[in-house]
């Protein structure tokens, strides 16, 4: 996805809400995938929009020791940090419906907080158990963005919750494993899933339907 000039001038205008600093760190490798190099020049192009936006690039193979770092095992992969790791992914390139989430992730990461309310915010403090979010999603598919939103604002709120976004056309293995028919499909902790852009409260209560049947011992 090549930016033009009046996206450009969009986005910065976007980015001057930007408070703290924002790492977007891209994987690649050297012999790149398909569709690496387009996201490799995404995330420098968005780099150039704001001086509060750094920009990183690592070779998924080379770079092992921050594969590990930051819990990479699959390419193109988008990391956003910003004054700590949110536990926030992006795995796949990040076109039509799905690339306005990028823009609106990095502003919500710099200044380390969301516009969910606070009744929502205080459900969240009460998950005290690891969470593991994978939102399946299609650049061709309108519902996807807000579901994916919502599990990066999650993640962005519950230091117990990773959440990453997973372009379904891009990872064929993942959408068999995990028996994607359907966008958005969302896998909590690999044994619970849903679909469709619910409510956020509906979120949450499949969250903690998950982490019940995770420590049940009727289902260990």
């Amino acid at each position: 996805m090549i930016l033009n000039d009046i996206q450009k001038e969009q986005i910065r205008k976007q980015f001057e809400k930007l408070t703290g600093d924002v790492e977007l760190i891209v994987f690649t490798q050297e012999n790149e995938c398909l569709l690496c190099k387009d996201t490799r020049e995404l995330i420098l192009d968005l780099g150039t929009l704001s001086p509060k936006i750094k920009t990183k690039v690592y070779d998924f193979v080379k770079n092992g020791d921050e594969d590990i770092k930051y819990n990479i095992k699959r390419i193109p992969a988008i990391v956003i940090v910003g004054n700590k790791d949110y536990g926030i992914r992006y795995y796949g390139m990040p076109t039509g419906y799905e690339f306005p989430v990028i823009v609106d992730d990095i502003i919500d990461v710099s200044r380390g907080a969301t516009s969910l309310p606070d009744s929502v915010k205080n459900r969240l403090s009460e998950i005290k158990k690891p969470v593991h979010l994978q939102i399946f999603v299609s650049p061709t598919c309108p519902f996807c963005p807000r579901a994916a939103r919502m599990a990066h604002q999650l993640a962005i709120e519950s230091e117990f919750i990773r959440s990453d976004v997973i372009e379904m056309i891009e990872f064929p293995y993942l959408v068999q494993k995990y028996r994607v028919m359907s966008v958005p499909h969302i896998v909590i902790n690999e044994d619970t899933a849903f679909v469709g852009a619910q409510q956020i409260e509906f979120f949450i209560e499949q969250i903690n339907m998950a982490l019940l049947q995770s420590f049940n011992p009727m289902y260990s």
